[in-house]
């Protein structure tokens, strides 16, 4: 396990600092050692106005129809910006779909929402803007109240050139957005330094990586996560149809993009509908197999874990935590 995780760590720090990136354009955002230069667009690059403004608005609570609610309701950095609830409460108490991502290393995601439906942070944004049980505004009325805001304006002339309209409410959060960046966990350490681990943990890794669990062939590489959708036989029926909800095709239904495992500690409850309460009933359930819906992945199997192994699990799981980024004070007013 070691060896090859090694290999593959090793091969992402090449590609990383083998890359001649266009100067400056990195300025604004730490890349953690072993990740790779994330993409930034061409329209959108990071300045320190432009970042600063997105930051405002993301704890702005002129978001919602009736300013109750901003982005940060959903999206707390104490929680690795999730909001410690099964499912997030949007206005007038209604309940949201499902369970609020985390925004850990959002900069690095081909496309938002557990469907895959939104494939940039700029129109993620417009989703809560518009969605009933979320904000249940229009991004034209949003603008109207910013455009009252002299401290909005003056920072939106500044960042973008124009005062704040959809193009610069979208660009802006989204920014913000790409600095949300986590890679200085217990874990990122012991890669440089192999003693930091405890037996406990140690093993627990080794169970992680290995092809008895396959925890790793979909929690993969420095994200903990390839990206795919998946069915994990959480249920045998689903209310939720998942990515069919998206490409109405049977062979999608029940199936959700695979999240970052990255600060799992901290972002109870789990699943897309905040079903498990603990990292103790995620491990329980992947031990008993699935519950045997028709897409469950053929990875998704009894594993047989003793009770040590459980614990030995959690206890690797919990060294993705990265307590300095839970507490950055860059990310909060």
């Amino acid at each position: 396990m070691k060896s090859g995780f090694y290999l593959i760590f090793c091969s992402l720090i090449f590609v990383c600092c083998s890359k001649d990136e266009k100067a400056g354009l990195y300025d604004f955002i730490q890349v953690p050692f072993g990740f790779d230069k994330p993409k930034i667009p061409a329209d959108n690059e990071l300045t320190e106005d432009r970042i600063k403004l997105g930051k405002l608005l993301f704890y702005d609570k002129l978001m919602s129809r009736d300013t109750s609610l901003s982005c940060a309701s959903c999206h707390k950095p104490e929680l690795a910006f999730t909001d410690g609830l099964p499912k997030s409460v949007g206005i007038d108490g209604k309940f949201v779909m499902r369970n609020a991502s985390t925004l850990t290393n959002v900069i690095y995601n081909p496309y938002l929402l557990s469907e895959g439906g939104v494939p940039t942070l700029e129109q993620q944004i417009l989703v809560p803007i518009m969605e009933h049980n979320e904000f249940d505004t229009n991004i034209l009325i949003l603008a109207e109240r910013l455009n009252n805001r002299k401290d909005i304006i003056d920072l939106s002339l500044k960042a973008y050139g124009r005062p704040p309209d959809p193009y610069v409410i979208t660009r802006a959060i989204a920014a913000f957005e790409r600095t949300i960046i986590s890679g200085n966990s217990l874990f990122d350490n012991y890669l440089r330094n192999s003693e930091l681990f405890s037996p406990k943990q140690y093993l627990g890794s080794t169970l992680f990586f290995s092809e008895r669990t396959n925890c790793s062939s979909c929690h993969s590489g420095v994200l903990f996560t390839n990206f795919h959708f998946e069915n994990n036989g959480l249920y045998v029926n689903y209310d939720d149809e998942g990515r069919k909800r998206l490409t109405g095709k049977d062979k999608d239904e029940a199936l959700f993009k695979v999240p970052t495992l990255r600060n799992i500690s901290v972002t109870a409850p789990y699943m897309h509908d905040g079903s498990f309460q603990n990292l103790r009933q995620v491990i329980e359930h992947y031990n008993k197999g699935g519950a045997g819906h028709h897409n469950q992945s053929k990875l998704v199997k009894p594993l047989h874990l003793t009770e040590y192994e459980k614990e030995c699990l959690i206890e690797f799981l919990n060294t993705l935590t990265d307590t300095e980024f839970l507490s950055d004070k860059k990310y909060r007013l």
